[in-house]
């Protein structure tokens, strides 16, 4: 019988992004962006990567053709890389864990590597610290103060994950608990139930008879490396991919009030035990307790902590202390958008440009997911890099846009669209006798993020001035964990949006979430309104909108916001006007 090593998909996808880096490094070609869309394609998999491997259906993965397939093999039998191997053999030792920071490139890296000896992030830090960096050619003062911040905000990162990674993992251990026969409730907990962007670690809770035998089996599930605790009530573990899971089992008369207390955040439960005191009550983990009669007022489900502090129930994700209980007090909450809510995706991607998948195979996974629309946006010409299409290449492929309409017959629309660039100086790379015959037209920066905050928001302005720009995409250009927001003015770009009434979006793709929550409120707060779009580069990637309701959520948004939460006829009349 076939043995295959106990590797996970995320693992599987480190592997090959690091090739990607070092290819990169190497000044190789194409090869980089090839093996990072296969990463990207694996490790947002539904199914266990060992599982294909076994059926041999490898190179049917987005992305994987049959010469990486054959390395995504020896990862799955071997857990490692020989192709990695040599690739490090090749380098400096450690080049490429400098350049994962931000401002060092491989020319850098080396020099570091070669001059200095610098293996490590911690040798770069001592060789900042000493003031050696400085005297390079190449290199001046302020770089080296540049390469300590990059440090600081670099490890900062590495203590968090992004949602869209932590959360399938986090499911599937919520799953396996759920199915033991013993388990009463079980729910996730902490912040990944508030659907923060970014989590430290995975909080579940759970009831049972037999607090016992749940440990045990937590202890042992797949992919757990070491347990840090056991106890009968808690146990936390550390899986092979570094990711920490605490598990409590709690009794059923306190799940209520303990799900309450350990979802956070820490802020809104400190005005929540505010509001008990007042009433001379007590809130913690095990209910709600009048102290004079040490009667226990609610603590079994949550609605009745809530409701018996005069609130209305508090969806997770607003709890973070920013207006929620007031506003829970005055009955002003907003109707937040339902995951269900959105009809269809304005920001997609083909094998047009770089995506993995043809325009039909994407409008049939949308179909899947019950979509009525979706917009293919792939990149306008001057954007090399993605393979951006000439305004030639874009009238073709509205054609075959047109004839799979046809064929439809009117039971799924697809809409023609592009994600076209903001130039330096605000205007787009496509004329606008191209973007008047597109249904939608996406406008988005992707480089010059050095520019002057006053620059930057002038070119975002100007872009937004175009009759036929329908949206601003990811609006600060963030990427999680890696890039910091360029600078912008966003309170002048929100009032020009809304003046203008061009849509911002909030881009779905886990790495960017961008807009964040918190500009999405300040958005709303100025007349803006709002478009959700996956960015996807693969079918898969189409499951990324819930990623981008979440967002939402966090930013108070109704569906009467977002605008593809409408059919496509409502959808049209407000993009027409």
């Amino acid at each position: 019988m076939e043995t295959l090593s106990r590797v996970t998909n995320i693992e599987v996808a480190a592997i090959l992004y690091e090739v990607a880096d070092l290819l990169e490094i190497k000044g190789v070609r194409f090869k980089p962006q090839a093996y990072r869309r296969a990463a990207q394609a694996i490790e947002t998999l539904p199914e266990d990567i060992g599982d294909i491997a076994r059926r041999g259906d490898l190179d049917d993965i987005p992305g994987v053709g049959k010469g990486i397939a054959g390395k995504v093999r020896e990862i799955v039998e071997t857990g490692s890389l020989g192709y990695l191997a040599t690739l490090c053999e090749e380098l400096p030792e450690g080049v490429q864990y400098l350049t994962r920071l931000p401002g060092i490139g491989p020319k850098k890296a080396i020099a570091l590597s070669r001059e200095l000896g610098v293996r490590t992030v911690d040798d770069l830090e001592a060789a900042a610290l000493a003031g050696r960096i400085r005297d390079l050619p190449g290199f001046a003062e302020k770089t080296e103060a540049n390469i300590l911040a990059s440090i600081q905000a670099s490890r900062a990162a590495q203590e968090r994950r992004l949602l869209g990674q932590i959360l399938p993992v986090a499911r599937d251990i919520e799953k396996r608990l759920r199915s033991l026969s013993s388990v009463g409730q079980v729910s996730l907990a902490g912040s990944i139930r508030r659907r923060k962007e970014t989590i430290g670690d995975v909080d579940i809770l759970a009831t049972s008879p037999d607090p016992k035998e749940v440990m045990e089996v937590f202890a042992t599930l797949p992919g757990v490396e070491r347990v840090l605790a056991r106890g009968t009530t808690k146990t936390s573990v550390v899986l092979a991919t570094g990711i920490q899971v605490d598990l409590r089992v709690v009794e059923d008369g306190h799940f209520g009030a303990a799900l309450q207390y350990f979802t956070g955040s820490k802020e809104h439960n400190i005005a929540m035990r505010k509001l008990a005191i007042a009433r001379n009550w007590r809130l913690n983990e095990y209910g709600l307790t009048d102290l004079a009669s040490g009667r226990t007022i609610a603590g079994e489900d949550e609605a009745g902590v809530y409701r018996a502090l005069g609130l209305a129930w508090i969806e997770p994700e607003l709890r973070e202390d920013r207006g929620e209980i007031e506003a829970a007090r005055a009955g002003t909450l907003p109707d937040l958008v339902g995951y269900d809510a959105v009809r269809g995706d304005l920001h997609v991607h083909t094998r047009w440009s770089e995506g993995a998948h043809s325009i039909e195979e994407m409008a049939e996974a949308a179909r899947a997911l019950d979509y009525e629309y979706i917009a293919i946006c792939d990149h306008a010409e001057s954007l090399h890099i993605a393979r951006g299409l000439s305004p030639e290449r874009l009238a073709d492929q509205v054609r075959e846009i047109e004839r799979i309409n046809r064929a439809a017959d009117g039971e799924f629309t697809l809409l023609s669209g592009t994600e076209c660039n903001i130039g330096m100086d605000g205007t787009v790379d496509l004329p606008d006798s191209i973007l008047a015959d597109l249904d939608v037209v996406v406008a988005s920066v992707h480089s010059g993020f050095k520019q002057t905050e006053e620059e930057l928001t002038e070119r975002v302005i100007t872009a937004m001035g175009n009759e036929h720009v329908d949206i601003i995409g990811h609006p600060t250009g963030r990427i999680l964990l890696a890039r910091e927001p360029y600078r912008i003015n966003l309170p002048a770009v929100f009032d020009a949006a809304a003046t203008l009434g061009v849509l911002m979006e909030i881009n779905a793709f886990p790495g960017r979430l961008d807009l964040s929550d918190v500009n999405a409120r300040s958005a709303r707060e100025a007349g803006v309104r709002f478009s959700l779009g996956s960015d996807a580069h693969n079918r898969e990637n189409l499951r990324f909108m819930e990623f981008g309701v979440a967002t939402a959520r966090r930013g108070w948004l109704s569906a009467g916001d977002i605008a593809n939460t409408r059919p496509l006829s409502e959808l049209r009349r407000l993009l027409r006007s």
